[in-house]
């Protein structure tokens, strides 16, 4: 984790409206760094990933995390400037993938990041991280209080059967752990009651017991494998130079470790 927050925009001037108002709209102040990345050699873009302190004394249930993706033209001295909240880092990762940054650039691994419970969390991580422009985000909650948890509501474009999905990510103070789970419905009104209700477990995707779920099985084995033959974990934080998924991410990397 890095508290440093510079985008590096001395003498440069935002190319659009868009890009001022953006910016503006950001108090560096109230951001802790999760991570960044800078490309190189001459910096033309950074991407960050940030929690937004601000959030958690606002409106409740807010999506406490920011994606920043910033874009410099030094030939003509300009810069765009980009921002995305979200409630769990994966989807802020995918934000800034979508942006041309690197996924294991801004992974949050080791270091002050609790770890993920089991490998169905890091295989539903990766699923999101990976889905390009395929979730249309509907709806996102975080909690601080008890549970901590924080999820987010969409409909997804690839699926033949049950399109709403909710992903639904919970953090264990005790193991220092939290898992993500896929869940799937026919409608948002449904989704929306289980979300009131909880009295039944969460329902899984359809294509996890068809022909797909042979699929889904071997990317876990596979996730199982690569942890169990890593013999030291290699922090992926860091800036630029640096390597790098809401309240549940943010509260791993600040509440678990700085409140």
């Amino acid at each position: 984790m890095n508290d440093i927050l510079d985008f590096g925009l001395d003498d440069l001037s935002p190319v659009d409206d868009d890009s001022e108002e953006a910016m503006e709209a950001l108090w560096t102040g109230d951001l802790t760094v999760l991570s960044q990345h800078h490309t190189t050699p001459n910096g033309s873009h950074s991407f960050i990933l940030a929690h937004d302190r601000s959030v958690t004394w606002g409106i409740p249930g807010e999506p406490q995390l920011v994606a920043i993706a910033v874009a410099r033209d030094l030939r003509q001295s300009t810069f765009t400037f980009e921002t995305s909240h979200h409630a769990t880092a994966s989807f802020a990762q995918n934000w800034l993938a979508e942006r041309g940054c690197p996924l294991e650039r801004i992974a949050l691994r080791g270091g002050d990041y609790i770890e993920p419970a089991d490998d169905l969390t890091l295989q539903v991580e990766q699923q999101i991280q990976n889905s390009g422009t395929r979730y249309e985000v509907l709806d996102t909650y975080t909690s601080d209080d008890n549970p901590s948890e924080a999820w987010t509501l969409v409909n997804d474009s690839q699926a033949t059967q049950a399109p709403v999905r909710l992903f639904y990510e919970k953090w264990n103070h005790g193991a220092d752990t939290y898992t993500m789970r896929e869940g799937a419905f026919p409608d948002v009104g449904v989704a929306q009651t289980w979300l009131d209700e909880r009295s039944e477990p969460l329902p899984e995707p359809p294509e996890y017991s068809d022909h797909n779920g042979a699929v889904v099985r071997a990317r876990i084995a596979r996730i199982a494998l690569s942890r169990s033959a890593a013999t030291s974990p290699t922090p992926q934080t860091g800036l630029d130079t640096p390597r790098a998924s809401a309240a549940v991410p943010v509260q791993r990397a600040v509440q678990g470790r700085l409140l």
